[in-house]
């Protein structure tokens, strides 16, 4: 078994990928320091949000990277994405929430069933 990254750690370390790139992200919510499960609204800057959220099944792919998927298949706005974070607050209060701010991107990510980016 391939070890894992805390996901504090892991978060800092997309957000400082993501300053490196360019690209401005933030910690809107703050998890469970050793393995909260981590969502990741991506902000377009043009009113459409986009959320990563964990998979079905396992959270890590066999060589210990974190996976995502589209929590929706279109975009949604603010008060959209506000009100299902909250639903799944409600059921797990360990979870981290990330903003990133990415025009065109996932913010560094690549949802499954999307290798084109």
């Amino acid at each position: 078994m391939t070890p894992r990254l805390k996901s504090e750690f892991w978060v800092h370390a997309l957000l400082r990928r993501n300053a490196a790139q360019g690209r401005f992200g933030a910690v809107i919510r703050k998890g469970a320091a050793e393995a909260g499960a981590v969502y990741v609204v991506v902000n377009r800057l043009n009113g459409e949000l986009v959320l990563l959220a964990p998979p079905a099944g396992p959270a890590h792919d066999d060589d210990g990277n974190r996976r995502f998927r589209l929590e929706t298949p279109e975009a949604m706005s603010q008060a959209e994405v506000d009100a299902l974070i909250e639903r799944k607050r409600r059921a797990d209060p360990d979870l981290w929430l990330v903003e990133i701010e990415d025009r065109s991107g996932y913010g560094g990510l690549v949802p499954e069933g999307d290798d084109s980016l």
